[in-house]
């Protein structure tokens, strides 16, 4: 281990903090020349590698030490629900057999994620196995960042003899079946999220004093799905708690085309809506951590875990990548996760064809040139077109109520939540999305005007937040609150039935603090500065219905207006500049409006050739990602405006400017370069100092770029251009 350790010493030496990383991403793979898409850092995934990839015969550190020397700072990332962890499992660990610890559903089959993997219930030994196997021998290896991803528990499992014995644990009392009763339901996920809650403070606080005891200081991040995911999917997990924990340091927010395409319901339609479902799922996520400080990776995937075709890939690629933008606060990025699953997986050419191929040219070329913007996005104080000051609060509890479902209750596709969102959305409203857990730290509602509310589909965890919610009213805030209360987790016993409370449901609670009473009709209540205003329909029937939102959102218009004193406008876009960058997005299902038009000197940045337009047009459905030249700080200074891979090794003189090029091998590199003048000669070497073949390029007099075009190498291509 020591010599292993000595091997690691210089690459450690020349690393970046995990604060200072802006790009990454996640290999359980060593270092290849097709997979090199020189992010800043990698996520070096598992001890044992992936279950889904069996890379068990490369020895971890080895892997490390192959990125290492390849420049790239390493971190760690492995699953905490799931993982290479079969030692464990089958007694190689300490003797004993595990696999009852799995996730066990009502018909007694375990949820795998891969033979012998089961999805863990985290039981006090397997989190001693966690530390003692992995988090140790990874901090011994020198990495200072762990990733602990994706703490799930489903909320169909809950009858594993594991299961029965945290729950006598932890209420004191027999393990009762949940599909019972809501009581049970709700008791059960509460015990699922504490589960994970526990599982990732204990192995993150071992992590920071281990790494303390050897002069380290260790940061340790989430990566985790949305919280709009997660209850969709009828998963439980921490999500917006784990923020306040000293032990954890950020989040990456997974968010990507497999989990935004999945169906919600609109105007009565229940169809995919990719990119409102991520610019939502990245709203949830960015709200998470903005009050706490935190720092939040946004991953978008160039595929997805379901094998599709390139066409549909790209597509929606472009969806989630245009969403995530749309966040001027957020600037670090998981740029792709598995690239070996992108740059050597095989998928079918086109929707309607069987054969298979791997990524085709044109894409890759367009999603490199995607990535190093990634590299070079900056944060901006900009914000989103459109009027900003509408929130939809949620909460962890809305994980609790999905599954199962008990005396007919329905809350189709999270239908409650999409309810209060999408309906501004798709008229071009950035709604913003607050999160209850947060509701005592000072930004959380500072930019609200009006707060949309819901307990249809969650209950409040804590009576404080009624109170701090009350004060926000009273100092002059809008609070929109839809629903029946008829569901039938209204009545589990929990703190507003209980101790002394008597409340028949949970908003009564929060009515009463209002001043306005225990079941108040429909209608407007004063209270203090603010207003207060009850909808007696549950959120879902604005969208299951065609048409069934427009009073809905004529309600908050009106509301809005007042308070903002301004008129909420409406239109079919989002739009952004955020540096030399435009971002647009186009909806359909929206308002009239059409197609979106933008004017400028722009680089395309979607369209592989990266060709130089004074006007693109945006269809409803479509987006679209614009490098400005007209925004160029400095247009005297020759640079790389836009390209299909890393520049490095930049040098300039009166009349030249040459750089080195690195990208994966198999790849194209197309780049746009800044010139102050027309080019006499552009010689491109590869890494061996032989022109390279087929190497070409080409002058724009309008935009003052050179386009220049070769074969990538990860060992790098050196440009040297003169004027």
């Amino acid at each position: 281990m020591l010599a292993a350790y000595l091997l690691l010493l210089p690459g450690l030496l020349a690393a970046q903090t995990a604060g200072d990383v802006k790009t990454t991403f996640q290999s359980s793979r060593e270092w290849r020349p097709t997979i090199d898409n020189r992010a800043d850092a990698v996520m070096v995934y598992g001890v044992g590698g992936n279950p889904s990839d069996r890379t068990r015969s490369i020895p971890f550190e080895e892997r490390v030490a192959s990125w290492r020397d390849r420049g790239y700072t390493v971190h760690y990332m492995t699953g905490i629900a799931w993982g290479e962890y079969q030692d464990y499992f089958t007694g190689k660990w300490d003797g004993e057999w595990h696999l009852d610890e799995g996730q066990v559903q009502r018909n007694g089959d375990t949820i795998w994620h891969g033979r012998l993997v089961p999805y863990i219930v985290p039981s006090a030994n397997f989190l001693n196995y966690l530390k003692e196997r992995h988090v140790k021998r990874v901090i011994d290896a020198g990495i200072d960042a762990i990733f602990l991803e994706e703490p799930e528990f489903w909320a169909r499992a809950g009858y594993s003899e594991a299961f029965k014995r945290e729950w006598k644990d932890y209420y004191g009392f027999d393990w009762r079946s949940q599909h019972e009763s809501p009581e049970n339901t709700y008791l059960s996920s509460k015990l699922k999220y504490q589960l994970y809650y526990k599982a990732l403070e204990d192995v993150c606080t071992f992590a920071k004093e281990y790494g303390a005891s050897k002069g380290m200081d260790v940061k340790c991040y989430v990566p985790t799905h949305s919280l709009v995911n997660y209850s969709q999917w009828m998963i439980v997990s921490p999500e917006a708690s784990l923020a306040s924990l000293p032990c954890i340091d950020g989040y990456i927010a997974q968010v990507w085309t497999g989990m935004s395409r999945e169906p919600n319901f609109y105007n009565g339609r229940e169809r995919e809506r990719v990119f409102e479902t991520a610019f939502l799922e990245y709203g949830s996520m960015e709200s998470m951590t903005a009050p706490t400080g935190r720092k939040m990776f946004f991953l978008t995937d160039p595929i997805e875990d379901w094998p599709r075709d390139w066409v549909d890939y790209k597509k929606n690629y472009e969806a989630t990548f245009t969403a995530q933008l749309l966040y001027p606060q957020i600037a670090d990025y998981e740029v792709m996760p598995w690239p070996e699953r992108i740059y050597e997986g095989l998928y079918r050419t086109s929707p309607d064809s069987d054969q298979r191929e791997r990524i085709p040219r044109h894409y890759s070329t367009q999603m490199q040139v995607m990535i190093n913007a990634l590299n070079d996005m900056p944060l901006s104080d900009n914000r989103v077109s459109g009027n900003a000051g509408i929130s939809v609060l949620m909460a962890n509890s809305l994980m609790f109520q999905r599954f199962p479902t008990h005396e007919g209750y329905e809350d189709p596709q999270l239908a409650n939540f999409y309810g209060q969102a999408l309906p501004f959305v798709k008229r071009g409203v950035p709604v913003n999305i607050a999160h209850f857990e947060n509701l005592g730290y000072e930004g959380t509602l500072r930019d609200t005007k009006v707060l949309l509310m819901t307990y249809s589909n969650m209950k409040p965890p804590q009576p404080e937040g009624h109170e701090l919610l009350a004060r926000w009213v009273k100092d002059g805030g809008v609070l929109v609150y839809s629903g029946r209360d008829n569901d039938p987790f209204q009545t589990v016993r929990e703190w507003w039935n209980t101790d002394g409370n008597n409340y028949a449901c949970a908003a009564d609670h929060l009515f009463e603090l209002l001043g306005i009473g225990a079941a108040p009709g429909q209608g407007e209540y004063k209270y203090g500065k603010g207003t207060v205003y009850i909808v007696r329909q549950d959120p879902k029937e604005y969208v299951l219905a065609a048409g069934g939102d427009e009073q809905f959102v004529g309600r908050v218009k009106g509301l809005f207006d007042k308070v903002s004193k301004q008129e909420l406008k409406y239109k079919n876009y989002f739009s952004l500049e955020r540096g030399c960058y435009d971002i647009v997005a186009v909806m359909d299902e929206s308002v009239a409006g059409g197609a979106y038009t933008a004017r400028g000197l722009y680089i395309d940045l979607f369209d592989p050739e990266l060709p130089v337009t004074t006007e693109k047009t945006v269809e409803p459905g479509t987006q679209a990602l614009l490098y400005n030249i007209d925004r160029v700080s400095d247009r005297n200074t020759p640079q790389v405006l836009a390209g299909a891979s890393r520049v490095y090794d930049e040098q300039r003189t009166a009349n030249s400017y040459a750089f080195t090029a690195k990208s994966p091998v198999n790849t194209n590199n197309v780049s746009r370069v800044l010139l102050p003048s027309k080019p006499v000669s552009c010689a491109v070497t590869g890494p061996d100092g032989k022109q390279a073949a087929g190497a070409s390029w080409d002058w724009d007099e309008v935009s003052e770029t050179c386009l220049v075009k070769f074969e990538n190498e990860p060992d790098g291509v050196r440009v040297a251009i003169e004027w």
